[in-house]
Parts: C-alpha cells; structure tokens; sequence
C-alpha cells in the first residue's frame, strides 16, 4: 500500500513542479528534460507517471481546477449561508483564483489557439472543464428561488450570464493585464443584485 501511496505522492508533486515550469516558461518552451530536470528525475522516470507534455500539462490543469472545484462545493455545500452567500462567494473565489493565476490562463489561451490550429475543437475541452462549474452554478440558482431569495429567472439565462462574467474575468486579467478587481467584483454584485427576490 505504501509503494501506491508513495506514487501518487510523487504524481502530484510532478504536477504542481510542472504547472510552475508551465508557467514561467510557456506551453511551446516546456520540455520533458525540463519537467525531469526540475522534479529530480530522469526522463525515463517521467515517462512512467506521462505518455507526453501533453498529458502532463493537462493533467496541471485538472488538479488545479479540481482544487478550486473543492474550495467551490465547500461554500455551496455550507448550510449556514444563505443562496446570495453563496453565490457571492463562489464569484469571489473564481476572481481570486483568475487573478492568482493570470499567467497560467494566457498559457492555457496559447495552448488552445494551437488546439484550433490542428482542426481540433478548443471549445469542447473548455466546455468538459466547466460542466461541474456550471451545475453548481443552476443548483445555488435554483435553490435561492426555492427558498424565495432570487426571483423567478431562467436559470439557463442566469447561468449563462454569471459564466459570461467569468469568462470575462479571465479574458481581463489573463490577457488584458488587469491588475485591479474590484470592478470585477462590483459587475459580480450587480449581476447578485439583479436576481434578488425585491420582497
């Protein structure tokens, strides 16, 4: 059991070690030598835990997402908060999580123009990224109506919406260079504001 322990352990480590090298290098500059060099491996050993960079890199962005993931459900899953709460604080944690990676998502942009290049369809890998995002998203929607807190609205519409304002925000901050959050955070209130129940 401690030999499979001991593998995941170093599967991770590789991971976050290589999310690093993605970031400061670039997806084109990033090598397997590279990735093997910084973890303290051969490129032998590498091969092991990774087919190619690739899988490497896909597999950074899926352990970083799944931990915002966690951190996400956390806060829908807490009784205590109300829908509003919530979904104010799901925003909060998407635009912290945007900004501490800035450069991380001008990579994945990179990454995905190439996708698009290659005749493959970069929207559908964004969209099976999201899809748990988006649920959870409807469920706090179709919750604070239940409980009276937001209007009667098409969730389709407000999901719809509230994923514009991320996209937004990461187009801002990845690409645009903003360095400032707070009318991000102000468009996310608003947006909240708007679907509150006014009685």
């Amino acid at each position: 059991m401690a030999i499979v322990v001991e593998h995941e352990k170093r599967k991770r480590e590789i991971l976050e070690k290589s999310l690093d090298i993605f970031v400061e290098e670039g997806y084109e500059d990033v090598t397997f030598q590279k990735i093997a060099d910084r973890c303290g491996i051969t490129r032998t050993t590498l091969y092991i835990y990774f087919k190619n960079k690739q899988e490497l890199f896909l597999w950074s962005i899926k352990q970083l997402t799944q931990g915002l993931e966690t951190a996400l459900l956390v806060v829908a899953n807490d009784q205590k908060l109300s829908s509003q709460e919530q979904l104010h604080q799901i925003c909060t944690k998407i635009i912290d999580t945007c900004m501490d990676n800035k450069k991380l998502f001008n990579i994945i942009l990179i990454y995905l123009l190439q996708l698009q290049k290659m005749g493959k369809d970069p929207g559908d890998r964004v969209r099976r990224r999201v899809l748990r995002l988006r649920h959870l998203l409807s469920t706090i929607l179709i919750a604070g109506m239940k409980k009276g807190e937001f209007r009667k609205i098409n969730v389709k519409a407000a999901n719809e919406m509230f994923y514009g304002l991320i996209q937004s925000t990461i187009f801002r901050l990845a690409i645009l260079d903003q360095e400032s959050i707070e009318e991000l955070n102000a468009s996310f209130d608003l947006a909240i504001e708007g679907i509150l129940n006014p009685s």
